[in-house]
């Protein structure tokens, strides 16, 4: 059975969870947008000549220490992997960051460059999606706070309410098909992309997951939205039909 009133206070604790969780998928999209961890992995990179009496696993060693004169006979130890060493990395969508091998420090490359020709424009698409999504999201954040901290009537409240509900669902679109085509640039990337970048082993990173949780939060609270419009549009339909029949039986009109 429904309650005859919905309280005012109700209304407003629906506003706040709406607003809360549409201000934290808004935080989570922008440090997600911002971020180089979209991806993680290592990376095989051919290790250096060794310099000088200078060793360790790191670089390639010689059986003379006048290994860098041209007249002696060289011999390198390493042999199959142990040629090779290997190098964390991370991938955003702006930016694609390594280790040095020889020094402390990261080596970061444009991911947009790492990108084959042909995902050029997705990759691009999936930047503006992303932009439009974070834009639709604050423009959702402030309607809501606008909703909360002053409307002069429910009825003005009930229309920016629904504004909101649909920016808010619009922005979750968006951000679905800006992940969703991020995802496949990247996979697109790790097969077709320099040989000098392509990943030996990769899974996706904080930034990613942070990326989908702020979707998440976006749906929560458009259907939050979509829920407290509804229940107050059922809310006043309830008592104009208490008030008709008030009224009918007040002043006790016949039934035709």
């Amino acid at each position: 059975r429904m309650p005859a009133s919905i309280p005012e206070a109700d209304r407003r604790h629906r506003a706040s969870a709406a607003f809360s969780l549409s201000f934290l998928s808004l935080a989570f999209s922008i440090t997600a947008f911002s971020s180089s961890h979209w991806c993680e992995g290592t990376r095989k990179v051919a290790k250096p000549f060794c310099k000088g009496d200078s060793g360790g696993d790191l670089c390639i060693r010689f059986n003379s220490a006048e290994g860098n004169s041209s007249q002696a006979v060289q011999y390198i130890w390493e042999t199959g992997d142990d040629k090779f060493v290997e190098r964390n990395f991370h991938a955003g969508i702006w930016y694609s960051c390594e280790e040095m091998i020889t020094e402390e420090g990261e080596k970061c490359r444009s991911f947009i460059s790492l990108t084959p020709a042909s995902d050029r424009g997705v990759l691009w698409l999936s930047i503006v999606a992303e932009l439009l999504y974070i834009i639709l999201l604050l423009i959702g954040n402030i309607l809501m706070s606008v909703e909360i901290f002053y409307y002069s009537s429910v009825i003005d409240g009930l229309k920016i309410n629904a504004f909101s509900a649909v920016v808010t669902v619009l922005a979750g679109l968006l951000g679905m098909v800006a992940h969703m085509m991020y995802t496949t640039v990247f996979q697109m990337t790790v097969n077709l992309g320099p040989e000098d970048w392509r990943p030996h082993t990769w899974d996706y990173g904080w930034s990613y997951g942070l990326a989908w949780t702020s979707f998440a939060c976006c749906m929560a609270a458009a259907v939050t939205t979509i829920n407290k419009y509804t229940k107050t549009i059922l809310e006043f339909k309830h008592k104009r039909k208490k008030l008709e029949r008030s009224f009918k039986i007040q002043y006790n009109f016949p039934d035709y």
